[in-house]
């Protein structure tokens, strides 16, 4: 596997624990909000960067992508 796969792995487990979710809500999460591919796109910079940090870059990748869906939650549900 890559390196840029394992860290997707690593994110995952990571956000899923912080957020007390499970692995489909993440799934779900990290593709209606295309955080798969913003995380791939970033692996140099983020993977230098602690959990904390991570966790929190992607809240706020959310936030700033939940204003271009506004009538859908966080999991994608209308």
């Amino acid at each position: 596997m890559s390196e840029k796969g394992k860290f997707l792995i690593y994110c995952v487990e990571k956000y899923k624990w912080a957020k007390n979710l499970t692995g489909r809500e993440v799934s779900a999460l990290f593709t209606r909000y295309e955080i798969w591919d913003y995380i791939y796109s970033c692996f140099e910079s983020l993977h230098t960067t602690g959990e904390n940090y991570i966790i929190g870059d992607i809240d706020l990748y959310i936030e700033e992508r939940f204003k271009k869906y506004p009538s859908e939650n966080c999991l994608g549900q209308q």
